[in-house]
């Protein structure tokens, strides 16, 4: 049974190409994989990612008018093993559920796809459920893309980056022949924003195709000699391959700044985050706009070594933000700069907390302690709430000016053109000081407002007989 209806908010799907859509993350996904030609689509509910299921089953009018397969699974094995359709023939697949418990139980079916490859786009769209919110095991996804060399791409949590992810996804699973992994945390599946549409495609090759001119290779089969093939393949062939079409397509993303000596590697998931944070430590604006340079990994995994030795160049430190642990891309890291007998000091784990989400308070200590230890000037010099003097870049005409409450009394907006914020008045340290002050002492008494999770749990749960 569904949880919500999207009966209304599907018909968004059929927008006109260039037309601007607006709404929810998850209906961004379908309308991306409408978009992509997606030939079949199946998967199995699980919060974050239920509501995906909920708009495909809305969908199904649509879906059938561009002749895309869709069927809920009865388990995440069973999806995962739907996208053994894409590995003998041309045809884009997409299947989605929970993680890191639904990978778990798809995870022998990953790993047989993973060995011997697919020839369609195949993309696995994972509920990252960690942090606040998540019903299960704090782990992460990062483990089993690795373990099975499945590409994991992580986009920052907007809907253009998002739309665009899936569409890399797909291509970058063709280019590598390699399943692809699209992690979505509940922000992002549940952000709202607006991109621009493309038209709808029709599969170039359906499922009907595939039943009347079946294709058989048994060298696909992961079964000796045939997996033996496979792992050299994986190295000699497809990571390459993934890694020249990461680099081409620059699916990573490089931000500049004016404090050029240090820098910040992150998770595209959790650019919003680090933005928030660098704002309440006066090293951003409200665009987004650091001054501290950013590295974005929109591609959580393979590491790209060429671009992380070019943005290590000439920095004394570089902080790597990654929510979770191990911390996996924090020794991939150190190993690539040790390798290449780089010498800029790399931290993480020892200035952030090793376990837990990363929330805008958390990074905003992390990032303190870094500041202090590397430019402790220019945290001397922040004003809460404000922004250090930005170099002007053209001349700004005052847009609005307007009363923005306690410990701010006006403030330059800027035009579109030019989204670069030269002052912003505060009336006092003080003021700011006391709001967050106020902030941190009511915090607790929401654990009174807002109402308890009740637990929900599936047929065959571990944890169901309690």
């Amino acid at each position: 049974m569904a949880e919500r209806s999207f009966a209304t908010e599907v018909q968004q799907l059929r927008a006109e190409p260039g037309t601007v859509f607006r709404g929810e993350g998850i209906l961004a996904v379908t309308k991306a994989l409408l978009e992509c030609g997606v030939g079949y689509v199946a998967g199995y509910q699980g919060s974050p990612i239920s509501h995906l299921m909920d708009v495909l089953a809305d969908a199904q009018p649509i879906l059938e008018e561009l002749g895309v397969h869709f069927e809920p699974s009865a388990s995440e094995a069973t999806a995962a093993a739907t996208l053994s359709a894409s590995v003998m023939y041309p045809i884009r697949g997409a299947v989605t559920w929970k993680s890191t418990v639904g990978t778990n139980v798809a995870s022998d079916a990953l790993a047989n796809l993973a060995s011997g490859g697919v020839t369609g786009g195949a993309l696995i769209i994972i509920g990252e459920d960690y942090g606040e919110g998540s019903s299960i095991m704090q782990e992460r996804s990062h483990a089993f893309a690795m373990k099975s060399q499945i590409w994991l791409l992580d986009p920052r949590p907007n809907l253009p980056a998002i739309v665009k992810a899936v569409h890399d996804g797909f291509e970058l699973s063709e280019a590598s022949r390699t399943p692809v992994m699209l992690e979505l945390r509940v922000r992002s599946c549940h952000v709202h924003g607006s991109f621009v549409t493309q038209p709808n495609l029709r599969p170039p090759f359906t499922l009907r195709q595939a039943l009347e001119s079946p294709v058989r290779d048994t060298s696909r089969i992961v079964l000796p000699p045939a997996s033996y093939l496979h792992e050299q393949e994986k190295v000699l062939d497809r990571w390459p391959a993934a890694v020249r079409f990461i680099e081409e397509r620059g699916l990573n993303e490089f931000f500049d700044g004016d404090v050029e000596d240090i820098g910040i590697i992150m998770l595209g998931g959790l650019y919003n985050n680090v933005i928030r944070a660098l704002m309440a430590n006066d090293m951003a604006d409200l665009y987004g706009n650091s001054r501290i340079p950013l590295y974005v990994m929109n591609v959580a995994y393979p590491l790209i070594d060429s671009e992380v030795l070019r943005f290590c160049a000439g920095k004394k430190a570089v902080l790597v933000i990654e929510e979770g642990q191990p911390e996996y891309h924090e020794q991939s890291i150190h190993t690539i700069l040790g390798r290449a007998q780089v010498r800029t000091t790399i931290h993480g784990k020892d200035m952030l907390v090793m376990a837990g989400e990363y929330t805008v308070a958390e990074l905003k200590r992390g990032l303190a302690a870094f500041l202090e230890r590397y430019r402790p000037a220019a945290l001397a010099k922040a004003v809460p709430m404000g922004m250090p003097a930005m170099p002007v870049r053209r001349e700004l005409a005052v847009a609005m000016v307007q009363d923005f409450g306690d410990g701010v009394e006006a403030a330059v907006i800027t035009p579109a053109r030019s989204p670069m914020p030269t002052r912003l008045a505060v009336t006092s340290p003080a003021a700011a000081a006391a709001a967050g002050a106020a902030m941190r002492l009511a915090a607790p008494e929401l654990a009174t407002v807002v109402p308890a999770r009740p637990p929900g749990f599936c047929i065959g749960c571990p944890e169901r007989p309690i």
